[in-house]
């Protein structure tokens, strides 16, 4: 719930701090936020714009596809790794529906978390992740609407990665905890079905981007698999940055030639990194 993690935001206005204040959030300033029925809070400045935000369609697809649990080995792996920090506030930059939030939270009873997304369709889902967890539209390329130091971890999954920001909002020993797929990732189906492949130097680039702000704490990968229905590579597909690239149609008839169900190889790099001075 947000009144849960009210004390950790900000406006995005003026930088003061909120308070709920009837169905909203008020700063001293006088600059009002409405929260939604779906229980989440706008916090996007007037002149933003949503952008490449995810539709309703994709965040309808992930939600579909996290909670058929082809994913929960990754879950259960972040939320172990999180847990072991023993954090009493989480923000999830670029939360989608909170799936990873919620684990998190289950696996650190004594947390509480906030999703931040710049779609309002995952946003409504992420107020409805765990009764811990509060979620707030805001975009990630700007100023997070959160206190500084205020986070003891940030969790950041398949989401761009503002170090700067995450540096700012985490406490002085604050860890972030990073999952991206490696170039392995769902392999055997990227050349048939003409998806997009990830950059073999995607853990490199990312190493780089954060240093200044954060050095290497620990890294892990983890291999698996999923044996999915044709219906569930397209729902896998459309909740991805493929879906813009290859229409269903013409996945589905790629599919076509392919078994049904077939295997597809998980593969992920989780990264754990530490706050610089």
């Amino acid at each position: 719930m947000l009144a849960d993690v009210v004390r950790y935001l900000v406006c995005p206005v003026c930088g003061a701090g909120l308070e709920l204040v009837d169905r909203g959030l008020r700063c001293p300033a006088g600059h009002a936020f409405d929260i939604a029925r779906q229980g989440y809070a706008n916090l996007l400045p007037g002149n933003a714009r949503p952008g490449t935000a995810d539709t309703p369609e994709m965040v309808r697809a992930r939600d579909e596809f996290l909670t058929a649990g082809h994913f929960t080995a990754l879950a259960d792996r972040l939320a172990w790794n999180v847990s072991r920090a023993d954090p009493a506030f989480v923000l999830d930059a670029g939360a989608g529906t909170g799936h990873y939030l919620s684990r998190v939270l289950d696996r650190a009873p004594k947390a509480v978390g906030l999703a931040l997304d710049i779609s309002k369709h995952a946003a409504r889902r992420a107020a409805k992740a765990h009764p811990r967890c509060g979620a707030v539209v805001a975009d990630l390329w700007r100023p997070f609407p959160i206190r500084d130091g205020a986070a003891d971890t940030v969790v950041n999954v398949f989401a761009p990665r503002n170090a700067a920001e995450f540096h700012r909002v985490l406490r002085d020993d604050g860890l972030l905890f990073t999952v991206t797929p490696s170039p392995r990732h769902l392999g055997t189906l990227v050349e048939a079905l003409g998806l997009l492949s990830i950059d073999k130097h995607k853990t490199e680039r990312m190493d780089a981007a954060l240093a200044g702000y954060f050095k290497l704490d620990s890294r892990q990968e983890l291999e698996t698999e999923a044996v999915l229905t044709h219906g569930e590579v397209i729902t896998l597909v459309g909740m991805g940055p493929s879906a813009h690239h290859v229409p269903e149609e013409q996945l589905r008839e790629r599919l076509e030639r392919l078994p049904d169900p077939l295997p597809a190889p998980l593969s992920f790099v989780l990264s754990t990194y530490r706050r610089l001075e």
